[in-house]
């Protein structure tokens, strides 16, 4: 098929013109059905990639746009599966959304006439629609400067709106928290542009395939500290975490899933970026950042602990969650960097079903208080097999998705440090970390679903969500049972880019 991945790319952004033009006298949901249509389409198309992929092909298109400046879109064994699954992210989040949005509308602009209604219905699903062309682009781009207009422009913005009307808190929390947002997501966005242009004054070109020129030159290992600091507000890498309870926490339920593939998606570009074509360059920064990987895995788990507001749990525990990903790329092996990517995208699916799970609860039980929900097992046990699926996932237990990942990185690692007792010490802090995850992750969920009802649960009756909202999180759960199980076509795919550098 022509154009395959260039489709996958701009399709959505087409969509989000065509709502952005939907117009009906009555209350409407052509927006997102327009959506859930795109998506599932370029859904076909990766899959139809992704066999390609598997078989040993490697995807490019190469189209110019001016001096230095390309879109040149490369599908290989790393790209492509990531691609997939955060597509298939999206597609699942965006059914998700239908009921959840409408609610949202309704509930911080009244019951408003349907031309109000409209407008924020479809503006939502035009703004939701520039984070899957946005991930696209980040996926398959190898120009930097295309992949910062990717992963910075049609992310960032999008954010910036879609918190400031559809987010929770009073409109003038939710500007701020959105501002916030725009602030920290530009000052990382500066810092990464700044490294690749001191990376094109020294190779004269942004394609990535020009960075292994880097070698030797003694400025490129500031190069990399720069790009890592940039991408390290992204990854909430402490102390540069301090935006994600905020912002995390104050989205939407439905983009706060979206906004953990934003944040977790620096992962890929380090490697990408970085590793891939600079692993030796970088030896001296393999132990800082594996101290730095592990401190945020434990100080985001303890800070999780101490969290009583649902929205505000899944947030912190994000900071935590994605330091595996950081720690296991951190190592520069073949074995913690594949254990990093797959628990990336396990990681990736386990907080799209926590935050939606979250947002239910919010939906349903009408708090986002912890100590006011309890006993909710009898009315809503789909909601409590959901929550226990992330549970599962994020906490590394077999047969799900996270246990894989965690196993390969922390062998990896393992692998990497066994005759240093300082790296054998971090590993070993960084692997009982993982016990906090299994407390927090667990014991959260026993408090919402087990015990005697609350008063307030009884005040406002719950109920499970309807099959728009829970069958996509349950496939989602579906699916990273399938990757715990039969991890091997996904870790062979990877094994064709990262079994080699």
């Amino acid at each position: 098929m022509p154009y395959l991945l260039l489709q996958t790319v701009g399709l959505p952004l087409v969509a989000a013109v065509v709502t952005g033009f939907t117009r009906s006298a009555r209350r409407s949901h052509w927006p997102g059905w327009i959506t859930i249509a795109t998506l599932g389409y370029t859904t076909l198309l990766l899959c139809m990639a992704a066999v390609r992929v598997y078989r040993g092909e490697v995807l490019l298109e190469q189209y110019f746009i001016g001096p230095e400046v390309s879109l040149n879109l490369l599908a290989d064994g790393l790209s492509l599966p990531m691609a997939l699954l955060i597509n298939l992210i999206c597609l699942a989040l965006a059914v998700y959304s239908f009921h959840y949005v409408a609610h949202r509308i309704e509930l911080i602009y009244g019951q408003c006439t349907p031309r109000v209604y409209n407008l924020y219905f479809r503006r939502f699903f035009l703004l939701y629609l520039c984070f899957p062309a946005g991930f696209m682009g980040v996926s398959f781009a190898t120009n930097l400067l295309s992949v910062y207009f990717f992963m910075e422009l049609l992310t960032i913005i999008p954010l910036y709106f879609i918190m400031a009307q559809f987010g929770y808190s009073d409109y003038i929390t939710r500007y701020k928290v959105a501002l916030m947002c725009l602030f920290w997501g530009v000052a990382g966005a500066t810092l990464f542009l700044i490294g690749i242009i001191m990376g094109y004054v020294q190779t004269g070109s942004f394609e990535m395939a020009a960075l292994p020129r880097l070698a030797g030159n003694p400025l490129t290992l500031w190069i990399a500290v720069i790009i890592l600091l940039g991408l390290a507000t992204k990854l909430a890498i402490i102390p540069l975490h301090v935006w994600m309870p905020w912002v995390h926490a104050e989205h939407p339920t439905c983009i706060a899933g979206l906004l953990a593939i934003y944040a977790n998606i620096a992962v890929y570009v380090a490697v990408r970026v970085l590793i891939l074509p600079l692993r030796n360059e970088l030896t001296p920064l393999v132990l800082p950042l594996m101290i730095l990987a592990m401190a945020t895995m434990v100080y985001g788990a303890l800070l999780t602990l101490a969290q009583t507001d649902i929205k505000r749990f899944c947030a912190c525990s994000t900071i935590s969650q994605i330091s595996y990903s950081v720690f296991g790329i951190s190592v520069m092996t073949v074995w913690g960097v594949t254990g990093g990517m797959f628990y990336f995208l396990s990681h990736i699916v386990g907080k799209a079903i926590l935050f939606s799970t979250a947002g239910i609860l919010v939906y349903h039980v009408e708090s986002r208080k912890l100590n006011e929900m309890g006993g909710l097992w009898s009315r809503m046990p789909i909601t409590g097999i959901l929550w226990f699926s992330a549970a599962l996932i994020l906490s590394a237990l077999p047969p799900a998705s996270g246990f894989v990942g965690k196993w390969i990185l922390f062998v990896g690692a393992f692998k990497a440090f066994h005759s240093s007792p300082l790296g054998l010490l971090i590993v070993l802090a960084a692997v009982l970390s993982t016990i906090l995850t299994l407390v927090y992750t667990f014991l959260v969920g026993i408090r919402i679903f087990f015990g005697p009802l609350k008063p307030f649960a009884l005040a406002h009756p719950p109920s499970d969500p309807s099959l728009s909202m829970s069958l996509p999180l349950l496939a989602l759960a579906a699916l990273s049972l399938v990757l715990g199980l039969y991890p091997q076509p996904l870790l062979a795919m990877f094994g064709k880019v990262i079994g080699v550098f």
